[in-house]
């Protein structure tokens, strides 16, 4: 991923705010100079991260304030579609080139040949080595975007930015839907990453590793760490252990000042006590006693003030440490009685072969709550068997026969309608749920008071995941076989936390399609099935060898 010195790369923002047209403010007065290098931009689902990365690249215009960019961009955004009848060589930018070379190779002289191809006469062989480097060698310059993969199509728009050698390249959760062989090509590209500056959004803590720094974004404001994810992860634990001690020193002073201005309350009183009974031993005149009990009260008055004012100010202090302690909400996912006797048939394929031909025959027996995951390369067909299941594409030949209730959460989360709210969209799948028991609901998965009123096409990525699922989870019936397909696209950390811990108490059949095999391993998958011609069952060891993370996992 190496280009030329790149003098004049840089990206930075001032005063930068940013409102969607519903009024959801996203950023307010960011201030920002990114680096030249490689930068990993982190932060929890919806803080901003990929609308930054469109503020930067020109696709979005900020409310208020001003972004600067230096030299050449190229931007990845997260969610990428293509023509399915372009042609790779157009989807690559190069096809006017290579048809003014043709011409010109068959003796075709004309000037607007020769200024069509200018100085890049060896862009195809170029081209060609930039798909070889990302792992697309076998791919064809002719082939139509419709013939690849969601993870190839990835690492095609890759390979066409990387061939207009950007000075500043922004790259959002890259390794989305690439399998593991795929991810490694994409980190030997960012280690290759020379000058220039680089910003990618990504939850991937391997490629997190790679990057020269990780500037978080959180609560409206960027902090930058040196070095990779594991001396983030070591940051923040530092910063946390001491925030713990400042709270509990914090606290320890509210408790002391409450004590003092409970002791100095009974001393008032007791003072005052004390002169009402002197006052009337000595019976003194009236004025004299009332000059005595007003001061007496100012006095009292100042020691209380003074001790309310102390306490005050210890909660204050209290406030500002509790805010450095983070406290992210995480969704939590209750999902319904959903149990299978062990027994029970759930899923039959016999001789099925997909519609495309990514697979011939396959057969496949599910019974009971068995937990199976589907791996296997880019383009293998994984996607294309599980919407087979689903019945939304027919199988060329065999059959497919799921004798539960099937709810199936697709890659590209396109159960979600973007001019619906995210509460109308979960009231289209769960017709027979009240209003208030949709809201209830939708807090389990952080989308509290107004913000179930959000459109679903103003949501970023992790947002919309959780939209997803909690249309997919609240309708009815309850599934007693769930199909993922690569749920951990778009969520960070804390979420895949929370995922996990749901899904193991999940007591249906579970059919996952995915390249993490982290995520795979903890929500203890049963059965390992590869997709690759036919089906294939084997192992976690196998499956890292077969796609080529043995020799780094």
């Amino acid at each position: 991923m190496s280009h030329p010195t790149a003098p004049s790369a840089s990206a930075a923002c001032s005063g930068l705010t940013f409102h969607w047209p519903d009024g959801t403010t996203v950023l307010d007065g960011l201030s920002l100079t990114v680096p030249r290098g490689c930068t990993g931009l982190v932060g929890a689902n919806g803080t901003g991260k990929s609308t930054l990365l469109h503020l930067l690249a020109g696709r979005l215009r900020p409310s208020q304030g001003s972004v600067t960019v230096g030299g050449s961009l190229a931007h990845l955004p997260q969610d990428i579609t293509l023509d399915t009848d372009l042609r790779v060589d157009a989807a690559l930018g190069i096809a006017g080139r290579r048809a003014a070379l043709r011409a010109i190779e068959s003796g075709d002289v004309k000037e607007e040949h020769f200024e069509t191809v200018g100085d890049d006469w060896d862009v195809e062989e170029r081209a060609l080595a930039t798909l070889g480097s990302l792992g697309l060698g076998s791919i064809d310059l002719d082939r139509t975007v419709g013939r690849l993969s969601g993870g190839e199509t990835v690492l095609l728009c890759l390979a066409a930015l990387l061939l207009e050698r950007p000075d500043v390249l922004l790259l959002d959760e890259p390794t989305n839907n690439l399998d593991l062989f795929a991810r490694r090509r994409l980190y030997e590209a960012v280690d290759s990453w020379r000058t220039g500056i680089l910003v990618v959004v990504s939850h991937d803590q391997e490629l997190l590793e790679r990057v020269d720094r990780i500037a978080e974004l959180r609560s409206g404001s960027v902090s930058w760490y040196g070095g990779g994810w594991s001396d983030y992860q070591e940051a923040l634990a530092t910063q946390q252990e001491a925030a713990g001690r400042m709270l509990r020193s914090a606290e320890a002073d509210v408790r002391r000042q409450q004590r003092e201005l409970e002791e100095a309350r009974i001393k008032v009183a007791r003072r005052q006590r004390h002169d009402k009974k002197l006052n009337d031993r000595r019976r003194a005149p009236r004025i004299v006693a009332g000059e005595r009990k007003r001061n007496a009260q100012e006095s009292g008055d100042r020691l209380r003030v003074l001790h309310e004012d102390r306490l005050d100010e210890a909660r204050e202090r209290r406030e500002e440490a509790a805010e450095a302690i983070r406290r992210d909400a995480e969704i939590r996912v209750d999902l319904p009685h959903t149990a299978v006797p062990a027994g029970r048939t759930v899923l039959t394929l016999d001789g099925l072969s997909l519609p495309f031909g990514e697979l011939r025959e396959g057969s496949l027996h599910v019974h009971g709550p068995e937990r199976i995951a589907l791996v296997g390369r880019n383009g293998a067909g994984k996607t294309t068997l599980l919407r087979t299941l689903t019945g939304e594409l027919e199988p060329s030949a065999g059959e497919a026969t799921v004798s539960v209730p099937l709810r199936f959460l697709p890659q590209r989360l396109d159960v979600l309608d973007d001019g619906l709210s995210i509460a109308e969209n979960v009231a289209r799948a769960a017709p027979g749920l009240t209003d208030n028991q949709i809201r209830s609901q939708l807090a389990r998965f952080l989308f509290k008071g107004a913000r179930a009123e959000q459109p679903a096409g103003t949501l970023s990525g992790g947002e919309r995941f959780r939209a997803a699922l909690a249309a997919t989870m609240l309708a009815a019936p309850a599934p007693q076989l769930l199909m993922l397909d690569e749920p951990t696209n778009n969520l960070d950390t804390a979420s895949v936390r929370q995922l996990t811990g749901a899904l193991t108490s999940y007591e249906g059949a579970l059919l996952v399609a995915s390249h993490d095999l982290a995520f795979l391993d903890a929500i203890g998958i049963t059965r390992w099935i590869m997709l690759s011609d036919g089906l294939h069952e084997t192992s976690a060891e196998e499956v890292r060898e077969l796609l080529g993370a043995s020799d780094t996992d």
